[in-house]
């Protein structure tokens, strides 16, 4: 039977933030599907590529299991996730793909027993539910990130490698970044820790013990597919919730396939600028994270950054991973 974890009391202390091991050539990558079912040659080309770039790769035989919308039932998912989280031949870790179903795992995880097993967590979409457990109970860096039968199955063109090598595997290297298409919305510079993910996994989290903190935080935001009304809706929700009474800078993705009509005679640009310019901290529109059809750039979430709004720039202020295994 599954037992559910008790979650943190608003007083109980906080951990110290760890950081998992740098990533190698010659590294083990594990594959878990938390969420939704995956196609099996959608899997064979994500390793495919990942084994092309220098690592080896390990998923469980029942990675491709499918129950109604979920890869399979809660307790294969969250077995799958302990045994590749726990297992020393593994060194990271990347979502097979995210859909539906992280969050029923969110009861069940002990953080106790995460934090004696830091490793690289990488994905995004409905990995971010994830990701926050992570990022909050366990303060764990973790990644958003590229995932296996999307964006590595899809080729070079669809993952950003230089994102992805600088901050996994070469924590000393140049730490600023950058993103074509970036335009701003508030001009400025603001420091404070990454945090955020898919826009609508947080907001579909608010009100429970998995609420994202975003105090003294650069706040990234992202989405796909959500018509205007939507983002507007979920924005004003975090605003109501009071999560942008306290952040210092915001870091919106492009908003990919978040259409609208021609004669809307605005742009997502100005729906977004709308809702946070009484906020007046620095912020950027377009960065290509997660759900960019194109060069989905690796964001460390959880550690000391700069945005700089001006020169339209993310600069990392310490490594996202430890140097040392």
């Amino acid at each position: 039977m599954l037992a559910r974890q008790r979650q943190p009391e608003s007083g109980d202390a906080l951990f110290h933030m760890l950081k998992p091991s740098v990533l190698q050539p010659g590294h083990t990558i594990g594959i878990i599907a938390p969420g939704s079912p995956i196609l099996v040659e959608q899997l064979a080309a994500g390793v495919r590529e990942l084994e092309r770039l220098g690592f080896r790769t390990r998923y469980r035989e029942d990675i491709l299991a499918a129950e109604r919308y979920l890869a399979g039932s809660l307790e294969r998912r969250l077995t799958e996730f302990y045994e590749l989280w726990e297992d020393p031949r593994i060194d990271a870790i990347i979502a097979a793909r995210g859909g539906y179903g992280c969050q029923h795992l969110l009861p069940f995880l002990d953080a106790t027993r995460i934090r004696k097993h830091p490793k690289i967590l990488v994905g995004y979409s409905d990995l971010t539910a994830l990701q926050l457990f992570l990022l909050q109970n366990c303060e764990l860096v973790t990644f958003h990130g590229p995932m296996v039968t999307k964006d590595f199955a899809e080729g070079p063109a669809h993952y950003d490698w230089d994102s992805f090598e600088r901050v996994l595997c070469y924590p000393n290297s140049e730490r600023a970044f950058s993103s074509p298409g970036t335009s701003t919305l508030i001009g400025g510079t603001a420091t404070g820790r990454l945090v955020g993910g898919c826009l609508s996994l947080i907001t579909a989290l608010i009100g429970t013990p998995w609420q994202l903190e975003t105090r003294n935080s650069i706040l990234f935001l992202e989405d796909v597919a959500e018509r205007p009304f939507r983002l507007d809706r979920m924005l004003h929700q975090m605003k109501l919730a009071g999560m942008f009474d306290q952040v210092r800078g915001i870091l919106f993705g492009e908003m990919y396939d978040c259409t609208l009509p021609s004669e809307a005679g605005y742009q997502l640009e100005d729906l977004c600028f709308d809702l946070i310019k009484d906020i007046g901290v620095p912020a950027l529109f377009g960065w290509q994270s997660g759900h960019s059809p194109i060069k989905n750039r690796t964001l460390p979430l959880g550690i000391q950054v700069k945005l700089d709004a001006d020169r339209q720039e993310v600069e990392l202020l310490e490594a996202a991973v430890s140097a040392t295994k």
